[in-house]
């Protein structure tokens, strides 16, 4: 049975940040994702957490500086040291919130650009190690290029090839199901061909990006799927509710029962 993470970046937004830990606790989620905690001290994420008794199923490490369109330093080969700097800081978070997961963000690059991808792999490497120390693992997510134009890290199948060929323990696959419809299609497919490689699920409706069951998949196939590979981490609704975000979780009702 499918185990549900809320995203707090997207969900239960109308409340402030370290309020929607709670609203997500009372709709019955018992773990939450998001994309960055670094805007409040990591004793505050920790405390929400204890608090409503949440597991912290990801975030992401530092971007750069998103306000100005930066999405991931890895790929960016003068801005190493930043990286270090970064990935230090994010595990002070991990630390503190329990996390055994980090999500790290590529960047705008070209993949063809033989720097860029050096610069790429030499950042997965150091925070792949950096990680591996503390015992965590580190996600590599394809995002689309329709959401995400210029992304370095926009494909599957080279993602997949890129983790196998490096073969660290603790580098591992991070499927989004809305960014491989958009890119590539075939689910399913890519569920049971990628799947040793999987570490972490999430979720959202295609085209629209609202609550699963609203968009162009059999979503309830999806997951179980999922059940039938023997996926047992969590998935994560990074969706956008079309409405608001209690209004829009009738989908979540019958696997929430189910757990009871």
């Amino acid at each position: 049975m499918p185990k549900f993470a809320a995203n707090l970046t997207m969900m239960f937004n109308e409340h402030a940040f370290l309020d929607r830990f709670a609203a997500a606790a009372e709709a019955g989620f018992s773990a939450v994702e998001f994309l960055f905690p670094y805007e409040h001290p990591p004793e505050a994420i920790a405390g929400a957490l204890e608090r409503n008794h949440l597991t912290q199923a990801l975030f992401n490490l530092p971007p750069g500086d998103w306000a100005a369109g930066e999405r991931g330093l890895a790929a960016l080969p003068e801005r190493f040291a930043e990286f270090t700097a970064d990935v230090e800081h994010a595990l002070v978070y991990a630390e503190a919130t329990g996390v055994k997961q980090l999500h790290l963000m590529a960047g705008l690059a070209d993949k063809s650009d033989p720097k860029a991808l050096e610069a790429y792999e030499r950042a997965v490497r150091h925070a792949a190690e950096r990680l591996g120390e503390r015992g965590l693992t580190l996600l590599l997510e394809p995002i689309n290029p329709r959401d995400m134009p210029g992304y370095f890290l926009n494909d599957f199948n080279w993602c997949a090839a890129f983790i196998r060929r490096l073969g660290l323990p603790n580098v591992a696959l991070q499927f989004d199901i809305y960014h491989r419809q958009i890119i590539h299609g075939d689910v399913i497919r890519g569920l049971e061909a990628l799947f040793p490689l999987i570490r972490h699920i999430q979720v959202a409706a295609v085209p629209l990006r609202h609550e699963p069951g609203t968009g162009e998949l059999d979503d309830a196939r999806i997951f179980s799927t999922l059940d039938q590979l023997g996926y047992d981490g969590f998935i994560g609704c990074e969706y956008r509710p079309a409405t608001g975000t209690l209004a829009g979780l009738g989908w979540i009702k019958p696997y929430q029962g189910a757990r009871r």
